[in-house]
């Protein structure tokens, strides 16, 4: 846990006390600032977080409970505008949009003077100021090999000049240091960057608003040496207070935040109801962010309506009829002001197969028939009626709805159908045993281990794939843990299958693709799928616009996905969110994890509903 230093002095005495030359005047005017944008001492936002954090490591976190966190406390130079649908950037941490030339290859971006890194040992009891050479560094740390990041598809091979930062696969190639300059990164002077690029890039804008794109100070990374994703320091709304992993986790107010004051306009009556109430306010709202880890389903729900937490998103669909009667909220919670809003987030749950492990992966027919057999044995029309009750759309792609390139006359061409999947595993010599359970080719046992999470929801859904691969005859047996420790496992290939969903970082094609890109493996590719067809096509979809022509290169990557089969697809969600009455404010994002920053409370009704 990071300790904080916090300024108990009065702007005014600070100040005097910076005129006679006693502190800094920009110390001065830090804590000065600190004054302006402090929010009540008495709001407190309530929440959880569905399995445990990760590192708070904006270049090594990928999990929805640490991105959740760290897109409070790190900031990239853009960010989305809170309610503009469809969605719209706009500056963070820049004084206005990037300017783009050399027709898309070169971003110029000027960042505010005056924004300060949160108070931390590493930076010896003096304030640090945010400049151009924390962005560079930050994206620097991206291509550093000790850190695997699975952030590195967003700039790789895509900065000017960035093979000096790549280090050869082969061990050959020219050792990373972070020192190292390349005409990709410059920084112009203290306040300006120049970013410059091989080819133009239609999603560029919106990397740049990537929470793994937030700037961290080089003096605690090496200040913490393997340990920085323990001492998360940013300049974001909030800084980390206290933190018992895994079970809670406390953020505060940052006292240095730099004057933000809310101008966003609404686009529905919802969204201009809220605009109207931010209007000309500071952020963020509350004093403190109180988050726990609520890994079961159960405890969620009665949680919530214990008032043990302000909001609760994507309601656990086999609990649904807890607060929902056919699709609407239950009147005993209509009396009590609790407001219900469905939600389609940009998100596909998908099951993954190994593709280097040496039992299921492959790309021979056989284990392509094992991996297809699989798929065919899955019913999502089943699993959604039955597990999500109906909350929730079948997926024929890795794309969800709503993001740029989806192609909804697009099918699947694996649908369910077990009588197939039989076929396919008898043909490719899958026989079955006296125990009527399938054996390899080969005569071994065929015996396959899925990684879940140890907890009921975890239990359910080992339920569903045993019942699945029980109808096919083959063996299966789960291996519980950590999220956390599963995603861990999975960088270095030591699982064979597990389930996993992705939610958009930002709004296109590319960024679930990605998935499945060869050079990735290892990082964002879990599966470790690479097929040189595959990746030929995804670098030519990456190098267009949102046209008919990249969506057609699309449709041919799903075909190839669907044809190898390292993924079974699954479904898209449709979230049912549930917000207490004395929350203010909420406004479900399409990208961004949280909105903690624009939240307010009314305290006097919370108070009145406690009682």
């Amino acid at each position: 846990m990071s300790h904080r230093l916090l300024f108990s002095l009065s702007s005014s005495l600070f100040l005097s006390l910076a005129v006679t030359g006693i502190v800094p005047l920009a110390q001065a005017a830090h804590a000065a600032q600190a004054t302006q944008t402090a929010p009540a001492a008495d709001k407190v936002l309530r929440v959880l977080i569905t399995t445990p954090e990760g590192a708070l490591d904006p270049a090594v976190a990928s999990d929805v409970p640490s991105v959740s966190i760290n897109e409070n406390i790190f900031e990239p130079m853009l960010r989305y505008d809170y309610l503009a649908r469809p969605l719209k950037l706009k500056p963070n941490t820049l004084k206005s949009m990037p300017d783009v030339t050399d027709e898309g290859r070169t971003y110029t971006l000027h960042l505010q003077q005056g924004i300060f890194f949160t108070s931390d040992p590493a930076f010896k009891d003096k304030p640090r100021e945010l400049t151009a050479d924390d962005y560079i560094y930050s994206i620097k740390r991206l291509y550093d090999p000790t850190v695997k990041s699975p952030w590195l598809f967003m700039f790789e091979g895509k900065l000017l000049g960035d093979e000096k930062l790549r280090q050869g696969k082969d061990g050959k190639g020219q050792e990373f240091s972070l020192q190292t300059s390349i005409p990709g990164l410059q920084a112009l002077d203290r306040y300006t960057l120049r970013i410059r690029l091989n080819a133009p890039d239609s999603n560029f804008l919106f990397i740049l608003a990537t929470t793994a794109t937030g700037a961290v100070a080089r003096e605690v990374v090496e200040a913490y040496p393997n340990q920085v994703g323990n001492h998360p320091v940013g300049t974001g709304p909030f800084m980390l207070g206290q933190w018992q992993r895994s079970f809670r986790i406390e953020l505060l107010a940052n006292p240095h935040y730099r004057k933000v004051i809310f101008n966003d306009q609404g686009i529905d009556d919802v969204s201009r109801k809220i605009a109207t109430e931010l209007a000309g306010q500071t952020l963020p709202r509350v004093s403190k962010v109180e988050i726990k880890v609520m890994e079961e389903q159960q405890s969620r729900v009665l949680g919530f309506l214990n008032h043990e937490f302000d909001y609760l998103e994507q309601v656990p669909a086999p609990l649904s009829n807890m607060v929902l009667d056919n699709g609407k909220l239950k009147p005993a919670l209509q009396q009590q002001g609790v407001r219900l809003s469905l939600f389609t987030p940009l998100q596909t749950y998908y099951m993954w197969m190994n593709m280097e492990d040496p039992v299921i992966g492959g790309y021979t027919p056989e284990k392509i028939a094992l991996r297809r057999a699989i798929a065919l044995g899955y019913d999502s029309r089943e699993d959604i009626a039955l597990m999500e009750k109906g909350l929730a759309i079948q997926a024929q792609s890795p794309l969800p709805p709503n993001v740029l390139g989806y192609d909804a006359a697009y099918k699947s061409p694996v649908q369910y159908d077990l009588k197939l999947a039989n076929a396919l595993l008898d043909k490719f010599g899958y026989k079955r045993g006296a125990d009527n359970y399938r054996k390899l080719p080969d005569g071994q046992p065929l015996q396959l281990q899925m990684h879940t999470l140890a907890s009921t929801t975890g239990r359910l859904r080992d339920e569903v794939w045993r019942k699945n691969l029980d109808a096919l005859g083959i063996h299966v047996s789960f291996k519980t843990d950590k999220h956390s420790e599963i995603i861990r496992a999975a960088r270095l290939g030591k699982v064979q299958m597990t389930e996993a969903n992705w939610i958009a970082d930002f709004p296109d094609a590319e960024n679930f693709y990605q998935l499945l890109y060869g050079p990735n493996a290892g990082r964002a590719n879990y599966a470790r799928f690479n097929l040189p067809a595959f990746n030929k096509l995804y670098e030519q979809a990456i190098r267009l616009s949102d046209s008919p022509e990249r969506t057609a290169l699309y449709r041919q990557m799903a075909q190839l996905m669907h044809g190898y089969t390292p993924w079974v697809t699954r479904i898209h969600p449709v979230t049912a969110d549930l917000t207490q009455a004395w929350l203010q404010n909420y406004y479900r994002h399409p990208v961004d994890f949280t909105n903690w920053r624009y939240l307010d409370i009314d305290t006097a009704a919370r108070s009145k509903a406690l009682k």
